[in-house]
């Protein structure tokens, strides 16, 4: 039986998670360029909160693994990968300021992996990326790298990842994974190392490709549903008809997809279409629906504020100097990440009104807020100031039990995006 060594390249929020569920079972040595990250996880501390302290110290090892033991070592040292086998990367793949695919990290990590790769070793890649890339862009980097020849010397699989952050529910062995190889040979590899861990089984696709479709639309099919509903909303509005009854009555039948409207950020479903856009684009066709959606999801910070600030001026709350206060900076409820995030288009464009806004989130961190945004939360909310208005963002658990009325004074509004505050302390929502 082959012996198995595995590496996880990049220990966020998806790579952390697969790399505890393979130390369970096999030797693996956890790989990020983070010094600091690092050593907070020998630490057995997680800052993206996937990880319990209990959970990491369980299958933590101070040592590197030999092949017959289980366990994980967590390393900055790209020395370290050396002795293993199976390569599975997870680095983030975003957008930049003009939304075309930012595949720098990519490069890196295949350039990291080439530098370690012996012959046999399989390289699969789990992070998003449009239909082609694996094979046209990751695979020569291992290639001039380790000197190697693909599909003689070494290999190469992609099973996306389908991790939900800040979901406990559904955490990465009970996600049916998509898994395909560069050989019929491998791809069989590929599938017998997920399956061999993964409880919600498997699904073997017949092409690198076609895993790599798969994936991509996924994101794309949500952000177009959400768009849609966004879409929805802004017209419902102009009715004077409540969006979210609306939904709930047409939801008994059957058929209907439960999608709300909201602010659609993260790093996953605010960036995917993306790539499929520009790899249609690369072939002379250019996705309007998807494209539009994106419009669409894009523009709606500006859009709750605006309703904000209308709120404001129908009750007779003076727009100018008023002090707003924003419950919540993270994408989604109850998680940590702050990645392109839309409520910071909220709290720009009320800014851009007079308007002082306070950020309140417990679960965010401080520091990554004030360097990604330019942005200081702030620290507690004590009861005692009173704002003229507040804004649901995110709904996070301590905000649902959040007494609202307390924090506002006597002529106030209150906007819930998410719709899940009590109706009686609500003016108007999304």
């Amino acid at each position: 039986m082959e012996k198995i060594k595995v590496a996880i390249i990049g220990l966020g929020y998806v790579g952390l998670p697969l790399a505890h569920l393979f130390a369970t079972k096999y030797p693996v040595v956890g790989f990020d360029v983070k010094q600091s990250r690092v050593d907070a996880l020998r630490k057995g501390e997680d800052i993206t909160r996937e990880m319990s302290a209990e959970k990491l110290n369980s299958v933590l090892l101070s040592h590197l693994p030999e092949f017959d033991e289980t366990g994980l070592y967590f390393t900055s040292e790209p020395s370290d990968l050396q002795s293993c086998n199976y390569y599975i990367v997870a680095v983030p793949t975003p957008v930049d300021t003009h939304h075309s695919p930012d595949l720098t990290p990519l490069y890196k990590a295949s350039e990291t992996v080439g530098h370690a790769l012996s012959k046999g070793d399989i390289v699969i890649y789990e992070s998003t990326v449009c239909p082609g890339i694996t094979e046209e862009e990751c695979v020569p980097i291992l290639a001039n790298t380790s000197g190697l020849v693909f599909n003689q010397d070494f290999f190469a699989g992609y099973s996306p990842e389908r991790i939900n952050p800040g979901d406990k529910k559904h955490t990465v062995e009970k996600i049916i994974k998509v898994t395909s190889g560069s050989t019929p040979e491998t791809a069989r590899k590929v599938d017998a190392l997920y399956r061999s861990v993964i409880t919600a089984g498997t699904f073997p696709v017949s092409s690198i490709r076609v895993a790599e479709a798969s994936k991509v639309i996924e994101n794309t099919q949500r952000d177009i549903n959400i768009a849609f509903v966004n879409e929805l909303a802004k017209i419902f509005h102009l009715l004077d008809i409540d969006t979210n009854e609306v939904l709930a009555a047409a939801g008994t039948k059957w058929n209907f997809l439960p999608f709300k409207p909201g602010l659609v950020g993260g790093h996953c479903i605010g960036v995917d279409p993306y790539y499929l856009i520009r790899k249609a684009q690369d072939y002379g066709y250019h996705p309007g629906l998807i494209l539009y959606g994106r419009r669409i999801n894009d523009t709606m910070g500006e859009y709750i504020a605006g309703r904000v600030v209308k709120c404001m001026i129908k009750k007779d709350v003076p727009v100018k100097h008023a002090e707003v206060l924003v419950l919540g900076f993270t994408f989604k409820e109850n998680c940590p990440d702050v990645r392109n995030t839309r409520v910071g288009d909220v709290v720009r464009v009320l800014k851009d009104y007079g308007v002082g806004v306070s950020v309140y989130d417990p679960w965010a961190r401080v520091e990554e807020v004030r360097s990604e945004y330019g942005l200081e939360l702030t620290a507690s909310l004590s009861g005692e100031k009173k704002y003229d208005a507040v804004v649901l963002a995110v709904a996070h658990n301590e905000f649902l039990e959040l007494d609202i009325p307390s924090l506002v004074k006597e002529n106030h509004v209150v906007y819930d995006v998410k719709g899940c505050l009590n109706p009686e302390w609500v003016d108007d929502r999304l």
